[in-house]
């Protein structure tokens, strides 16, 4: 498998497709989303554009899903069935295959990232700190999770400025060193994110489309992410990646996340 590394984080930042067949196990509990399709042409006091800014968030205890990951560079094109399970808050784990053959697991917790490719029988066991040096970027597991259910990562902080764009909303944040760009849509969805780390000019652009209804709340059934990093030699490689879930489950029953590494690669 190529490029790993990014292939763990970037696999799980988007949610995916058109003609998806979603399964509802268990309502779960979340608020009505206010969907208004028309266009507004007239801007609202300034007072209150930080409120219709916000997005509405997905709502979930335990998420299941199946999707199909490809992954494009200059000069390949790689195809993967990865399998999500997640935890709200919690734990985040994923299976990779190809061609059918369970190649790789990763398990995200909130502190730590694990890794273990089944194929070269390798385990590796990092930081976000770490997994962040290798990407070019900053990530967490807050930064992953949201990211994959398409909620707005970041939430209010003193840098926050809205701005009006047409029907969307543009909200600009600073974190650190990071610039955050978030396309709020009419219906208080996240439609697209822009991240980008200044001193390395890398950055990484997720677009959400296709949305559907599930469990009363508007979940992004498709995306696309472009991540541009720079290597050693300060060129610029490109990243495509597109997902297409063929299931989603939001689930109150806990579910079950086996990761099994063989005793001899754990390190103390």
């Amino acid at each position: 498998m190529r490029s790993i590394y990014g292939l763990v984080f970037l696999f799980l930042l988007g949610a995916c497709a058109p003609k998806a067949t979603v399964a509802v196990i268990q309502e779960v509990k979340t608020d009505t989303i206010r969907v208004d399709s028309t266009p507004v042409v007239v801007a609202p006091p300034a007072e209150n554009l930080d409120q219709q800014s916000a997005s509405d968030d997905l709502s979930f205890t335990y998420l299941k899903a199946k999707s199909k990951v490809v992954w494009k560079t200059k000069n390949n094109t790689d195809n993967y069935i990865v399998d999500i399970r997640m935890k709200k808050d919690s734990v985040i784990w994923a299976n990779i295959s190809v061609s059918m053959i369970s190649g790789a697991a990763v398990l995200f917790t909130k502190d730590r990232v694990q890794f273990y490719h089944k194929i070269n029988n390798e385990y590796t066991n990092l930081t976000y700190d770490s997994l962040s040096t290798s990407l070019g970027f900053k990530v967490s597991y807050d930064l992953l999770q949201n990211m994959i259910v398409g909620n707005q990562p970041y939430k209010k902080n003193n840098t926050r400025r809205v701005v009006r764009e047409n029907e969307n909303f543009l909200v600009k944040q600073q974190e650190g060193h990071v610039e955050v760009n978030n396309w709020v849509g009419p219906n208080r969805k996240l439609k697209k994110l822009s991240v980008s780390d200044v001193p390395s000019s890398n950055k990484m652009t997720l677009d959400y489309e296709d949305f559907a209804t599930l469990n009363s709340a508007l979940f992004p059934f498709s995306s696309s992410i472009t991540l541009d990093v720079k290597n050693k030699q300060n060129q610029v490689n490109q990243t495509l990646i597109t997902i297409k879930y063929s299931k989603v489950e939001l689930l109150d029953t806990p579910l079950e996340f086996p990761f099994k590494v063989p005793a001899k690669l754990l390190k103390n």
